[in-house]
């Protein structure tokens, strides 16, 4: 008798029901349990023994397991593929499922590639560039993700998007072009340098592991802005520095100029001319009293770790110090507000600028407006003239010391030598000042 609905609800725990069938082609079988029945599929295996491949729950109404029509469909289907000559269904079965699970598996794994491709963007590489900027310490931070926002996720925002291994040396060329027709090639060498080192970052990152983990996620092995030719005009090297005369007016003016703007630009100048970033980063932990000077932790250029330098403060730097950081609301010390936070470097550009111009007005300048690099480059320009030497002028600025020999054979500290030439600058400054003429232009008619 074969099996029926009404025989399969009232089929009791541990009993049998059979389809019925030919022999040496398989039935179909039903179990009761406690649940419910269970369809099996029974055949002779290859060595003669009896197995009863599980196929599923019953339920009559198809919505928790299989209808009886459902069954026999499916026992009919592995009656043909037995009697068809596959007498281990069990086996068989097993070795497709598993199968299917690999498959399954390396479709999942290749469509997440896929999609991590796809968010492998252009944009995400330059956002974890800039990430990885800002994680080492590294200055000018913020200029860096200014630039590539303004001049790639705005200008391009197709280009953003896109898969940063499909990007191609045409795609940066281009973004760099529009810079160089638009006439800025200063800037437009920077991005250059942005592109090549962010490509360079992220394939370094691939063995190292100290790089950070979104950069070597990218898994990119190719650099298209390796190639962009330089662009010639972009790194014209600046050469104003200040005459003595033109240096000495400017510490009056500055000594003038009401604090804290006034403390500000006098502790930048008594200091050397050091970079705004790094000064913007003291704070009162980097300040020894005692000695007294200041400790910049100098993260320029590829140096895996801050070199740290020490400068000394001369009498008048201390004197700054304080006026600028009055009544001391915070932690930092070049500071407009009282130390609650570090000076950006626009802040100082603004009010060198404004003295700047002060002198154009009154006929103090032998040249063109200066800005915070010009005093950086009049310092040493002026420290040389006295008779400093440059080795002393490179510790005093912290350039050029990146050398074997500085990295581990001169451990000397050069305070001494250091804080002489921070005097011997001061000495400069407070000297008796000299009248400046300003240099006429060829050709320019007498007003009198």
């Amino acid at each position: 008798m074969g099996l029926t609905n009404k025989g399969l609800n009232a089929l009791k725990a541990g009993k049998w029901a059979s389809e019925g069938g030919n022999r040496n082609e398989g039935t179909l079988r039903a179990k009761g349990s406690t649940n419910g029945a269970r369809f099996y599929f029974r055949y002779r295996t290859s060595d003669g023994s009896y197995d009863d491949l599980p196929m599923g729950s019953y339920d009559e109404a198809g919505k928790r397991g299989l209808t009886l029509v459902q069954a026999r469909a499916r026992a009919k289907r592995l009656r043909d593929r037995y009697t068809a000559g596959e007498r281990d269904l069990r086996a068989v079965i097993d070795g497709e499922q598993r199968e299917a699970v690999r498959e399954r598996k390396a479709a999942d794994a290749a469509a997440e590639a896929e999609a991590t491709r796809k968010r492998a963007t252009l944009g995400v590489l330059l956002t974890a560039y800039v990430e990885q900027l800002r994680r080492n310490g590294k200055l000018r931070v913020r200029e860096v993700e200014t630039a590539l926002r303004l001049h790639v996720e705005k200008a391009w925002p197709r280009l953003w998007d896109t898969p940063a291994e499909h990007i191609t040396t045409d795609d940066c060329l281009a973004v760099v072009a529009r810079l160089v027709e638009a006439g800025t090639l200063r800037q437009a060498g920077k991005l250059r340098s942005y592109l090549r080192a962010a490509f360079a970052a992220a394939i370094r990152a691939r063995q190292d592991p100290r790089a950070l983990p979104a950069l070597r996620a990218l898994a990119l092995s190719v650099n298209p802005a390796r190639d962009l030719a330089t662009i010639e005009g972009s790194s014209k090297p600046r050469e104003r520095a200040l005459s003595l005369a033109e240096l000495r007016v400017y510490w009056r003016r500055i000594t003038d100029l009401p604090d804290p703007a006034g403390a500000l630009l006098r502790f930048h100048l008594l200091t050397g001319g050091q970079r705004i970033d790094q000064l913007a980063r003291l704070t009162a932990d980097d300040y020894d009293p005692d000695a007294p000077s200041v400790r910049i932790r100098d993260s320029k250029g590829r140096r895996a770790a801050p070199r740290n330098h020490d400068v000394p403060l001369v009498a008048a730097a201390v004197d700054a110090l304080r006026a600028m950081r009055g009544g001391t609301l915070g932690p930092y010390l070049f500071t407009m507000n009282a130390g609650a936070s570090g000076v950006a470097y626009k802040t100082v550009s603004d009010h060198v600028r404004y003295v700047a111009e002060a002198m154009r007005d009154a006929g103090e300048l032998e040249k063109g407006l200066f800005t915070p690099g010009d005093l950086r480059r009049t310092v040493e320009t002026r420290l040389s003239a006295a008779g400093v030497s440059r080795e002393v002028r490179a510790q005093v600025q912290s350039h050029g010391l990146g050398g074997v020999q500085a990295l581990h054979y001169d451990r000397h500290d050069y305070l001494h030598e250091k804080r002489a030439a921070l005097e011997t600058l001061h000495d400069l400054l407070t000297g008796a000042p000299a009248t400046v003429t300003p240099i006429r232009r060829a050709g320019a008619k007498s007003s009198q």
